[in-house]
């Protein structure tokens, strides 16, 4: 099957490769084949509505027939985290910890971690309530770092949870042979931690289903993208994360001529060669550097030319 037609779709990359433009391309050209097609952009540093030339925010919006686009603000999906973590802890810490415990959960509100935890709820149920609104689902994601440590949460924090479920059963039967007459104890902290056990394990067998989970990575025919694509690659591998396909980015055309743009290709053309030799086990789909920037629906419209051309 073509990358371009996998249910759900990840775009990553290096910071300013055309992560944006090539999502919103392949979203485009979902929408133009009929199918129903839900862009969504991770990035803080939100692309998308101008693209689209126009506002879209934290909630569903229609940019074009069968198109719709989401922004996903790292900020407000972090506040509804720590919101919901005070909530599952009502009813099970004493009301004279209360408050110090929310003030902790406040504070940690800036601890490393929080914003992609909070960012990863948010994509999991994306993909466990969203995928049968849509026929496509294409994720416009945040620079590479940011990426794998997204990617790669369900199996990390699935691992944890895992140890906290442990501890938690332990910690239980012991109460439940001193305190409890040998009854069963209700545990609603053990019952969140399961059903959140549950969400990122079928995110974590989508994420893995090859047949409708696919990863792009986008990059320029530079040094630095190259090098960073290769390392986010092999660290996706180990997670069993393949990404078979690569756009390779703002390619010097052809008719480009003068002696500038001829140094410019003979540097280039180190690059194209590198890029063959490091990632000859990806399929490699070719765009060409535009002479502006894309910013309506008709350069869109090329640009899924291009890729679909390349497949």
């Amino acid at each position: 099957m073509s990358i371009l037609k996998k249910k759900i779709l990840f775009v990553g990359g290096k910071g300013g490769v055309g992560k944006s433009t090539t999502s919103a391309a392949i979203a485009l050209n979902s929408a133009k084949q009929g199918n129903k097609t839900l862009l969504i952009s991770t990035d803080p540093a939100h692309n998308v509505g101008d693209i689209f030339s126009q506002s879209i925010g934290g909630k569903t919006k229609r940019v074009a027939e069968n198109l719709f686009a989401l922004e996903i603000d790292p900020a407000i999906e972090t506040e509804k985290y720590i919101k919901s973590v005070k909530e599952n802890l009502k009813g099970t810490v004493q009301s004279s910890m209360i408050e110090e415990v929310n003030r902790q959960l406040d504070t940690a509100k800036a601890s490393p971690g929080t914003e992609e935890a909070a960012l990863f709820d948010k994509l999991i149920a994306i993909i466990l309530e969203e995928s049968a609104r849509f026929d496509r689902i294409i994720f416009d994601t945040a620079p590479t770092g940011h990426t794998i440590r997204l990617l790669t949460l369900p199996e990390l924090m699935g691992i944890w949870i895992e140890g906290l479920l442990k501890k938690r059963k332990k910690t239980n039967e012991h109460y439940t042979q001193l305190l409890n007459d040998g009854e069963p104890i209700e545990d609603p902290i053990y019952e969140v931690l399961k059903r959140r056990q549950e969400r990122f394990s079928k995110a974590r067998k989508i994420l893995l289903d090859t047949r409708q989970t696919g990863f792009i990575f986008v990059l320029n025919p530079e040094n630095l993208p190259i090098l960073e694509t290769k390392k986010a690659i092999e660290l996706l591998q180990t997670y069993q994360l393949p990404v078979k396909t690569l756009l390779i980015n703002k390619v010097l055309p052809k008719d480009a001529e003068g002696s500038f743009f001829n140094k410019r290709k003979e540097h280039e053309r180190k690059y194209m060669k590198m890029i063959k030799t490091t990632f000859h086990e990806q399929k490699l789909i070719y765009i060409p550097l535009f002479s502006e920037d894309i910013t309506s629906k008709h350069q869109l419209e090329e640009v899924g030319n291009y890729l679909v051309q390349g497949q």
